[in-house]
């Protein structure tokens, strides 16, 4: 007996099956097996345009040489189903020392170069849009207390005039698998278009921004880890984190 929502694996094939649970944030997220290849399931309640958008996205980052994980497709072609994805599992290590970082920095600005242009994903808000509207996706601004939102729109608000992309959204080192010859980002869940700055508040300042300019990121970045996390503890934290206006 499939577990509530699980039973979608079964259009992977017969012999599909889940392994054992791995950390996804608020998704449900599973080592598995697809046709005797290990795999990683993650089984949430984003949209089918929501993960068409992320879908295509990872093909089109592979395609450019970008390290990634692909979807691998339902018995009948699919790439997702039921709000199920299921993608090949990619091997290596976190970053640990500087120079990893560096190399995560550099793979995260050739991510932004591709992208430019790329098409919002679906139901989301950019940090500059939330200047004058309350909710995208995970973010509901009328939750928050009107001293925390005036303090992160403050935070966005030096970001207005940038170029927009996508960015991966949650480059920490549990989403980054690292080998001698490639960096790889995984868990592109929080994938959206934004400002690059948002990527880029690394450990050791690895991307190498100046003081005006991380301090910029900095702000940007916790406000929007306060804002799309509200009202836990973390969320709490990050808020105090951005400065009074």
């Amino acid at each position: 007996m499939w577990p509530m929502g699980w039973e979608a694996l079964e259009q992977w094939g017969d012999e599909a099956g889940r392994i054992e649970p791995l950390a996804g944030g608020h998704n449900d997220v599973w080592s598995v097996s697809v046709n005797g290849q290990l795999a990683v399931g993650r089984l949430g309640d984003r949209s089918d345009a929501d993960l068409a958008w992320e879908t295509r996205l990872l093909q089109y980052l592979d395609g450019a040489g970008l390290a990634v994980p692909q979807p691998i497709p339902t018995a009948d072609g699919r790439l997702f189903a039921d709000g199920l994805v299921v993608m090949t599992h990619v091997d290596g290590g976190p970053p640990e020392t500087e120079a990893d970082w560096r190399r995560v920095a550099d793979t995260l600005r050739r991510l932004h170069r591709l992208t430019r242009g790329w098409p919002q994903r679906p139901g989301w808000r950019s940090s500059t849009d939330l200047l004058s509207v309350e909710t995208g996706t995970k973010i509901d601004l009328g939750a928050m207390p009107p001293d925390g939102v005036a303090r992160c729109r403050a935070a966005w608000a030096r970001l207005l005039g940038r170029d927009r992309c996508v960015v991966h959204g949650d480059p920490n080192p549990r989403n980054v698998r690292l080998t001698e010859d490639r960096v790889a980002m995984i868990d592109w869940d929080e994938a959206h278009v934004d400002v690059p700055d948002l990527d880029l508040v690394l450990p050791h300042n690895a991307a190498g921004l100046d003081d005006a300019a991380h301090d910029i990121a900095a702000q940007a970045s916790a406000a929007w880890e306060a804002a799309v996390c509200w009202d836990d503890e973390y969320a709490v934290g990050r808020l105090a984190e951005v400065r009074p206006v």
